[in-house]
């Protein structure tokens, strides 16, 4: 939709069941419809549901796009929907008016929506719609204004620490330790509602759900503050391991054995051609694999993978750059190139201690 890539979430089917049967129940005892009237209502109010989503992150999209912030798509799933965007906003500004765009949605959608519903006649089906719709925005509006992460209200928290401090990762940080308070508050919000039986059963795990969702992606956002600090560290001609070549067709004992004793501690054994090019880089989980008596006659070409398979990053990147290319293609080893040569591997390991150097890490 405007250029702007949508994605559907098998999940959102969940979504789709539980609130039909929920409204329909609703609709069915507020107007005695019978119970096929009752369920295409249901229906109805959830498609116009997430149009009103859609329209909402459509608002973050176009924000977005219109201060050049590139959005690779929109996802509508079981909790509502997110837009994904390639790169972080410029500045305090830009983030906070893209963060505030999709609750002005919803907003304006939930004043028309009262409108219509004080149009309508009393006790009609159009009128219940209107009144349900209006609820269901305002209620996203005023929720996601809250200021914590993941939520908009957090993102608009975060530009305003931003701005004060001119540290993004303290806003980050800041607004994700209230995402957490803001956490624990819905869940205390839905015991209650359900201790006081005004939240309707079925929809009680949906609900902790939610909960459950802001309090991971406010650790998510806490965490990738620390990370993001640490970006300045990043320096791929020293975090690479060195490579030391071996011509193809090389007994994977004797390759072993060059490497240990001629080339740099640490070093990835690159395989080469016949005129003394990189074809292809030892895996060293699969050649620790091969049992010793083997390796004498085994080609290191066996235990090898296609260079032209394998992820490359420029050895000039800077750690931000670095980590979108190792979160656009994720793997375990990348290629280290300076121009058309082959000056290094990084491990994911190596820059996840880097960028994590107190979390244990699983080698």
């Amino acid at each position: 939709m405007f250029g702007v890539p949508l994605h559907l979430n098998a999940s959102m089917l969940l979504l789709t069941v539980l609130v039909t049967v929920l409204y329909a129940e609703f609709a069915r005892n507020q107007l005695a419809l019978s119970q096929l009237s009752a369920y295409v209502i249901g229906i109805g109010f959830v498609v116009s549901l997430l149009g009103s989503v859609l329209l909402h992150e459509l608002g973050h999209a176009l924000t977005a796009r219109r201060f050049g912030i590139g959005v690779r798509g929109i996802t509508l799933e079981l909790l509502g929907g997110y837009t994904e965007m390639d790169r972080d906003a410029p500045s305090p500004r830009v983030d906070l008016l893209v963060s505030l765009a999709g609750p002005a949605v919803s907003a304006v959608l939930g004043v028309l929506a009262v409108v219509a519903t004080l149009a309508l006649p009393d006790g009609t089906v159009a009128n219940q719609l209107a009144f349900q719709l209006a609820a269901s925005n305002v209620i996203v509006a005023v929720f996601n204004i809250l200021p914590g992460l993941p939520l908009d209200g957090g993102r608009a928290l975060r530009a305003a620490v931003w701005a004060l401090t001119r540290d993004r990762h303290r806003g980050t940080e800041v607004a994700g330790w209230v995402g957490r308070v803001v956490a624990v508050g819905t869940t205390l919000l839905v015991a209650a509602l359900t201790l006081t039986r005004r939240l309707a059963l079925p929809a009680l795990p949906l609900m902790l759900l939610v909960a459950f969702t802001l309090w991971r992606g406010a650790g998510q956002s806490i965490r990738y503050a620390r990370i993001s600090r640490r970006f300045p560290l990043v320096d791929l001609s020293r975090l690479a391991r060195p490579v030391w070549p071996v011509p193809t067709g090389t007994p994977l004992a004797e390759a072993q054995r060059r490497g240990t004793e001629d080339g740099p501690p640490g070093a990835a054994l690159l395989v080469t051609d016949g005129a003394g090019r990189p074809v292809a880089l030892v895996d060293p989980t699969a050649a620790a694999a091969v049992p010793a008596e083997r390796r004498p006659w085994l080609a290191v070409d066996a235990v090898s993978r296609p260079l032209a398979g394998l992820p490359t990053l420029p050895v000039e990147l800077d750690g931000e750059r670095v980590m979108d290319s190792v979160q656009t293609h994720p793997g375990a080893q990348y290629v280290v190139t300076a121009g058309e040569d082959v000056v290094g591997v990084l491990h994911i390991a190596d820059l996840a201690q880097l960028l994590e150097p107190d979390r244990k890490m699983n080698t």
